[in-house]
């Protein structure tokens, strides 16, 4: 649950923000569009021994087997995995490149926690005591999207100990079910038609 309190907490209070406050968070958006996702253009030889990739650690924990770089998982999936807008455990979160992630990012979801947040294990998006290419597990990423559809969210970064500012996109989610269908529960149509009013969701995403 690392940082779901303090993402909560913000969301109600991001209207208010003071000016310092409003400094503070548009430096942190420098900060994490700058670096986050990024993949380390050293020599393979120059990086730690411990050093890993998103696409692989993605691969590992969902057993979705597609290689290549993140931002083609999600064309790649079509034909060959389940694939939809509604997040589920074991499902691989597929970013599209944007900012300073050129090769996109992938994210394995492990647990749902309410209709706009998830926990989710990936590596190499925050460096972790100075270095790229680390494991985090269950961080937190809150949907921001207008319609709770998961098309935009914000990805708990830890240098900052805190959410990153940015909005990145999602195609999708990736499930691990190879008949290549969407799922009838997994349809934003067929989500959206059960869900509940979702008032705080609605500040978060125009406010916060």
């Amino acid at each position: 649950m690392k940082g779901y309190r303090i993402a909560i907490m913000l969301g109600l209070a991001g209207a208010t923000l003071s000016p310092a406050a409003s400094h503070y968070a548009a430096a942190r958006s420098a900060i994490d569009d700058a670096l986050a996702g990024m993949d380390d253009d050293r020599p393979a030889a120059a990086r730690s021994p411990d050093y890993l990739e998103c696409v692989p650690y993605a691969r590992q924990l969902s057993g979705i087997q597609i290689y290549g770089d993140a931002h083609t998982w999600w064309g790649q999936a079509k034909g060959r995995y389940a694939t939809g807008h509604a997040p589920k455990v074991g499902a691989v979160m597929a970013m599209d490149a944007y900012a300073g992630s050129q090769l996109g990012h992938v994210a394995t979801v492990s647990k749902v926690v309410d209709s706009r947040t998830i926990l989710v294990s990936h590596a190499n998006w925050s460096p972790i005591e100075g270095q790229r290419g680390r494991i985090e597990k269950n961080v937190t990423v809150l949907d921001v999207s207008p319609a709770n559809d998961w098309s935009e969210v914000r990805v708990w970064y830890a240098p900052i100990h805190n959410l990153g500012n940015t909005h990145w996109p999602v195609s999708g989610f990736i499930y691990n079910s190879k008949d290549g269908r969407v799922a009838r529960s997994e349809t934003p149509k067929a989500r959206k038609k059960g869900r509940r009013s979702d008032p705080i969701g609605d500040i978060i995403a125009g406010n916060y």
